[in-house]
């Protein structure tokens, strides 16, 4: 998310509005969002609804809950629910007529799509 920050201005120009989706609860994604300098919105995904409509929810293992326990992750507390449900992260560009003109999602989450790909595509809209 910070480095989409940096980039926030590039997606400006090409006459982007940058938009998060979280499955934290609403205080835990304005937190987040102050806490990273995000200059962009960042809306909660109660439930993991949108992520679902978008085919990005897994469930933890039950071996990798205790992993996230001994973390000091709550993922229950953070996001309001106990399904032990994460979306997947994903990139969509989307059109003003609703047309996906990009999409990426990568379970590993430290990969995310790289700025400049998703300037290619607003530079293509």
């Amino acid at each position: 998310m910070r480095v989409y920050q940096q980039h926030l201005a590039d997606f400006e120009a090409a006459g982007a509005s940058l938009v998060a989706v979280s499955p934290l609860l609403p205080d835990n994604s304005l937190s987040m969002a102050e806490k990273n300098e995000l200059k962009f919105e960042v809306l909660s995904d109660a439930d993991n609804k949108a992520a679902r409509e978008y085919g990005l929810v897994w469930t933890l293992p039950e071996p990798l809950r205790e992993v996230y326990k001994g973390f000091g992750i709550d993922v229950a507390a953070s996001n309001g629910t106990d399904s032990w449900e994460l979306p997947i992260p994903g990139t969509y560009v989307i059109a003003k007529d609703g047309t996906v003109k990009l999409a990426f999602a990568e379970a590993n989450y430290t990969v995310r799509l790289e700025p400049a790909a998703i300037l290619d595509a607003l530079n293509g809209l």
